[in-house]
């Protein structure tokens, strides 16, 4: 199982991107996923969180500004973020605490602990 995450890039100030995160492999289920960033010289923390039926939650600096969202069907999730400012640099990781996964004739398996590979943004003032 991988996740592989994208859409991330250069932007001014005031603008926005919408990242991807799309999970490979023989997906039963997937659990809560992720968005976390890490600027330069500074700890990942996570910005935002959704469950497997849509409950969201986010971080003080980005609430109201940002938005998680999944679709199951695809295995994705996907963070639209407005009115970017330059404190929101950094690069950007999808995660998934769990994933279920087929991993041969009716065997069932699970991955925790799943991360993309990170995708940069950056945000010009």
């Amino acid at each position: 199982v991988q996740l592989q995450a994208s859409g991330g890039g250069l932007v001014q100030a005031g603008g926005f991107l919408r990242l991807s995160c799309v999970a490979s492999g023989n997906i039963l289920m997937i659990n809560n996923m992720d968005w976390y960033r890490q600027a330069p010289g500074k700890q990942r923390e996570m910005i935002a969180t959704i469950t497997s039926d849509g409950i969201t939650n986010y971080t003080d600096s980005v609430k109201g500004r940002f938005t998680i969202s999944r679709d199951n069907a695809k295995n994705a999730v996907y963070l639209q973020m407005n009115s970017l400012e330059p404190e929101d640099t950094a690069v950007y990781y999808c995660h998934a605490d769990a994933i279920k996964y087929s991993s041969g004739p009716n065997v069932k398996s699970y991955g925790f602990d799943n991360w993309g590979q990170g995708t940069q943004v950056t945000v010009s003032s």
